[in-house]
């Protein structure tokens, strides 16, 4: 749905939207109200407040909702798939075995994010996760100690990816809106999101770590096993009633299965890519490329081959099908509880919320990169969505960098993405993936994910501030 007219000044709408969060807050954290249901509750009565006619408040509520869902419900869907058939059959215990083999039990943590950033290049935020969770909660289990030394690393570096590196929309949405060349910007984006991953994600998950204990969850992965990878009762690939013994897949088979989407989603963006350059025409076999790369559908592709390759080792299609279910029930709240998410940040955009914000903080009269940065993070703050802060903050700042050389822009860009990666809070789906996933409650989120992708931001705003003034001297 569009955002409608305002029913209120600046002040006004910017006073609901701080009471909005803070009744949020209040509902979850101290009278324990379910998140589902608070977050329902607060988006109904912010767009009553906000001024959204009667009559349109239920699209307004709908529309955010949907949105969210339709996106995220497949691409959890098929992840939880994925990771309950890597887990079950053994397969993300012999890639957590051979990354713990490569780089040692120390620098399994770093081993990773270094994992998860090579995977994020082309893959979403959401869809890598749900991918990679399996192999960070194998770590985790397999050593011990919080699980935020393992799943920090990963879940912050496929964040850093996300919003800073092309081909991922926010950062060439706003790269194009500034006019800027992506090439470049990728030139940049890539080294900026790597040290900014250390500094902000890795060295800060090294020092929560040791202060806050997050324990392994069993939402998804079911019961704790011991140290030799077996439930109370079990041996590995048997259970109670079956003692077949089914030797794990191999290396290069889990690789492969989790390289596929990657390598089907990077087929989309060379195809997209070259067709709107005009390299290539459309064709039965761009279009196809296209379509097949599109994240659902690869995560779709890469759960039956998964089915095939190792699902059927050693058990019948029902039994295969038995996994399935147990990984998709316990999933349900976290889909709602991003849906609803969604359904907050909708009502906000829809308000007029988000852009009394940013009227707010357009005529600041400070330095434009500094203006990129604040305008985005108000956004951010504001509607939740990272792609939409960068998109609608690099419009907003898109006359005044209309004389910068490619370098700048770039620069600009990566300030506006920083802005848009801090403060994640309970508007963000991220934010309630990354809860309910790990297992933290909401507290526990905020001062962990929230202040991690708040660290990771500013890291890479301060390097884009320290290297402007090498791009004004070279432009």
């Amino acid at each position: 749905m569009d955002a409608l007219a305002p029913a209120y000044g600046t002040g006004v709408l910017l006073l609901i939207a701080a009471a909005a969060v803070a009744l949020l807050l209040v509902l979850i954290i101290v009278v324990r109200l379910h998140a589902f249901l608070a977050l329902v509750l607060v988006s109904l009565l912010t767009a009553i407040a906000a001024g959204i006619p009667l009559a349109d408040v239920p699209e307004a509520l709908v529309s955010g909702f949907s949105t969210t869902l339709g996106t995220v419900a497949l691409l959890v869907g098929f992840g939880v798939m994925l990771g309950r058939l890597l887990e079950a059959t053994g397969g993300a215990q012999v890639l957590a075995d051979t990354l713990i083999s490569r780089f040692g039990e120390k620098r399994a943590p770093f081993a990773l994010g270094v994992a998860a950033l090579v995977f994020g290049f082309p893959i979403f935020f959401d869809a890598g996760l749900v991918v990679f969770l399996p192999i960070i909660l194998t770590v985790a289990r397999r050593f011990g100690g919080s699980l935020l030394y393992y799943a920090l690393p990963a879940a912050g570096a496929f964040a850093a990816m996300h919003a800073l590196v092309p081909p991922h929309p926010g950062p060439v949405a706003a790269g194009t809106l500034l006019g800027g060349d992506i090439g470049v910007l990728l030139l940049v984006g890539l080294p900026v999101a790597l040290v900014s991953w250390y500094v902000g994600v890795y060295l800060f998950s090294r020092w929560i770590g040791a202060r806050v204990d997050v324990a392994m969850p069993d939402l998804l992965l079911g019961e704790q096993r011991d140290a030799h990878g077996d439930a109370p009762g079990d041996r590995a690939g048997t259970t109670a009633t079956d003692t077949r013994t089914v030797a794990p897949p191999a290396f290069g088979l889990v690789l492969t299965l989790l390289l596929l989407p990657m390598v089907l989603i990077g087929a989309n963006t060379v195809a997209t890519t070259l067709i709107e350059a005009d390299v290539v025409g459309s064709s039965a076999v761009t279009d196809a490329l296209v379509l097949i790369g599109q994240t659902p559908v690869a995560l779709l592709i890469t759960v039956l081959a998964a089915i095939v390759t190792i699902g059927r080792r050693g058990r019948t299609l029902d039994e295969t099908q038995g996994l399935l279910d147990d990984a998709l029930g316990p999933i349900c709240s976290i889909i709602l509880i991003t849906g609803a998410g969604g359904m907050f940040g909708g009502v906000l955009r829809t308000s007029g919320i988000g852009e009394a914000l940013t009227t707010s903080l357009g005529d600041l009269g400070v330095p434009l990169l500094l203006q990129a940065f604040l305008i985005a993070t108000a956004l951010r703050v504001a509607q939740g969505s990272a792609t939409v802060a960068l998109t609608t903050a690099a419009g907003l700042v898109a006359s005044q960098a209309a004389d910068l050389g490619d370098l700048q822009v770039a620069l600009v860009v990566v300030a506006i993405a920083a802005g848009a990666t801090v403060l994640s809070h309970v508007n963000d789906s991220g934010f309630w993936l990354v809860s309910r996933f790990f297992g933290m409650d909401e507290k526990t989120t905020f001062k962990t994910w929230t202040v991690m992708e708040t660290t990771l931001g500013l890291s890479a705003f301060a390097l884009a501030a320290a290297l402007w003034p090498l791009a004004g001297a070279v432009s």
